[in-house]
């Protein structure tokens, strides 16, 4: 075999052990989750606790903005890292890094009068998936929309004007789009406090989701049932929401 053959297989030889060594080398990446947190803020500082709805206890140790402060209370949907098990301390969970938050539109049930059946609207939406976790019904739904700067209205509604006869608690998750035109689709997560209904006779409610879903006559429903003495509860077995950098910005909805 001549020379430059055998140099030229030593080189490429060379060059693959090296890049090999190298990626044993580097550090393996973390896996990101995503979950739905309500925010123990009170004095409103830029490191702070987060609660998921199964009521483990997330500490912001790294990322996202230094400024980011969000209130007492605020419901987010996240994406993070998790970087060290903290349960022994019991204090709390997890310390967690941060890629992604967004703000998540939170609400109570809207008990709807003929007078404001208008207001409430009853267009068109897609509803993904709907879970409960704490003490809300959470909705990961998509709509369409022409002009960011119209804002569409979301409720859950109850209507006691209507009447069934199976036992169930149900309520309609109505979207306002306010005279927007139907372009392209955009898609968010609602949280809904759902706490009214809990009731001392009973540990939990059967629910019936009622949703106008686009280019279908009939309402689609979907059945939920609400645990409130355990703390949370889900009927869908993960909710996965790995859209990131596509979510609805603050005031697209209300």
């Amino acid at each position: 075999m001549p020379n430059f053959l055998k140099h030229l297989l030593i080189f490429v030889f060379a060059g693959l052990l090296i890049t090999g060594c190298l990626k044993d080398d580097e550090e393996p990446q973390l896996q990101i989750y995503d979950d739905l947190v309500t925010v123990e803020n009170p004095q409103s500082k830029t490191q702070f606790f987060m609660r998921r709805d199964d009521n483990k206890l997330l500490w912001l140790e790294e990322g996202y903005a230094q400024n980011f402060n969000p209130d007492d209370g605020q419901r987010l949907l996240i994406y993070y890292n998790i970087l060290s098990d903290k349960t022994d301390t019991g204090i709390y969970d997890y310390d967690i890094k941060v890629i992604e938050a967004y703000k998540v539109l939170t609400k109570e049930i809207f008990q709807i009068t003929p007078e404001t059946q208008d207001s409430i609207g009853n267009d068109p939406v897609e509803a993904v998936n709907i879970w409960i976790g704490s003490k809300y019904l959470n909705i990961y739904f998509e709509y369409f929309t022409y002009a960011a700067s119209i804002p569409h209205y979301i409720n859950l509604v109850y209507d006691s004007a209507k009447v069934y006869d199976d036992n169930k608690i149900h309520l309609e998750f109505r979207h306002n789009a306010n005279n927007d035109v139907a372009f392209h689709k955009r898609w968010s997560v609602a949280s809904f406090d759902i706490s009214s209904l809990q009731s001392e006779s009973v540990d939990s409610v059967n629910l019936v989701i009622h949703v106008k879903k686009p280019y279908q006559t009939e309402n689609q429903l979907f059945n939920r049932t609400y645990h409130y003495d355990t703390g949370t509860s889900s009927d869908v077995p993960g909710y996965a929401i790995k859209k990131i950098g596509s979510f609805v910005r603050e005031g697209e909805i209300k």
